[in-house]
């Protein structure tokens, strides 16, 4: 069986390859016209990638988040924005199959739908709401037979293709006591609309990630998944689960970003003239060699954190709350240290970096959006320091 699985897998990697470099042409066109990656979404999912994380039980691949953060960064080196979106998908399939092998069984149904070809989505970006997932600014109230939801998600990926949306309300019935409501939104439910706002935004536009207005949807409770406190306190096996297999895929798209930057650079500057310098090319420029050589550092110790991290985490290490600060940090390493790279890059490339033509434009706007994504630089550092310091991170005010 093990033989079997291997051939498998060996046989989707080198599928993938091909499809990796499909994507990575069709990349600037999607950029350009504001286009949803659908022929990349249609390629990958035909080939399996969707089913990464899928256990085998359920017609997946059964992959761990490492081997899974290996494939991300691979498609990433040549489309980020469809590593990005599909690593929605992914981290949801991922963390519940990690539920389901610990034998908490309640989420199968997700995993049997996967196996199935059905997308999930996420839906846990709101407005004024600086630490999602733990708080929500949109309403919760429980109906008979489900929960009604009401607010406005943003930075919804993979909105034209999704079927079921993951996502978050707060019950604030007993003051005393707000719980947050996790559930998934079917497709076909009622009293919500997608609101088209993710044109010509700065970077990422592949991933279509347009706004989703919930006007009191019913969530049948047989699609609600937990119910847990607010803020840290109500910090569960699937909460730390999205966190994890988030993150980390974040860290590992713009990191293979600042990868593909970095080979973009050393090609051109081999090819790079001046008619002030007396060398065959700005090669021998020292100032270039030192800006190279400050990009070569950063990217040797953002693999290997990112790779720790993963790695750790699907061997089941026992780090109980620390666990947070490790995710929150490597993501957060990951990401800066990813921009600090193709900040840089862009001095190197000079003038010819603004261009599209150049192709470089387009992975510096993109590579931008890496200190955004929850959690951004400001929460991180505060998870950080609270935690190593003993501090309770829901004492208000903060």
């Amino acid at each position: 069986m093990e033989a079997v699985m291997e051939n498998k897998t060996n046989a989707l990697t080198e599928k993938l390859n091909q499809i990796f470099e499909n994507c990575e042409k069709r990349a600037a066109h999607y950029d350009a016209n504001n286009l949803f990656f659908q022929e990349d979404f249609e390629e990958l999912k035909e080939a399996g990638y969707l089913l990464l994380a899928v256990p085998i039980e359920f017609g997946g691949y059964g992959m761990l988040m490492d081997e899974c953060e290996a494939m991300t960064r691979k498609l990433a080196y040549h489309a980020a924005p469809t590593a990005l979106a599909l690593n929605m998908h992914i981290y949801w399939t991922g963390l519940i199959a990690d539920l389901w092998r610990s034998g908490d069984k309640s989420m199968e149904w997700v995993l049997q739908e996967a196996g199935k070809g059905k997308i999930f989505a996420a839906g846990h970006g709101e407005s004024g709401n600086d630490i999602p997932v733990l708080y929500s600014t949109c309403k919760a109230e429980k109906v008979e037979g489900g929960y009604k939801f009401t607010g406005h998600k943003m930075f919804g990926s993979l909105t034209p293709v999704w079927d079921y949306m993951g996502l978050h309300g707060q019950d604030n019935s007993d003051p005393s006591n707000p719980m947050i409501i996790h559930a998934f939104l079917p497709r076909d439910s009622k009293n919500y609309e997608i609101k088209k706002t993710w044109d010509d935004v700065l970077g990422m536009r592949a991933t279509r990630s347009d706004d989703t207005i919930l006007s009191g949807v019913i969530i049948p409770d047989k699609y609600i998944v937990r119910k847990v406190p607010t803020g840290f306190k109500g910090i569960d096996g699937f909460v730390l689960g999205i966190f994890a297999w988030a993150l980390i895929g974040f860290g590992n798209v713009y990191y293979a970003l600042a990868q593909r930057v970095v080979d973009m650079v050393l090609a051109t500057v081999q090819k790079k003239k001046s008619i002030s310098l007396d060398r065959p090319t700005m090669a021998y420029h020292s100032g270039i060699q030192s800006d190279i050589a400050d990009m070569i550092l950063e990217l040797e110790a953002i693999g290997p954190h990112l790779d720790t991290i993963a790695r750790e985490w699907s061997e089941g290490k026992a780090y109980g709350t620390a666990w947070g600060i490790k995710i929150f940090a490597a993501k957060c390493h990951a990401v800066e240290a990813s921009w600090r790279v193709v900040d840089k890059a862009m001095d190197v490339m000079g003038g010819y970096g603004l261009s599209r033509n150049s192709g470089f434009e387009r992975l510096f706007r993109d590579a931008r959006l890496g200190k955004i994504h929850p959690a951004n630089s400001y929460i991180t550092r505060e998870v950080i320091a609270k935690g190593i310091l003993g501090l309770d991170l829901d004492y208000q005010p903060r």
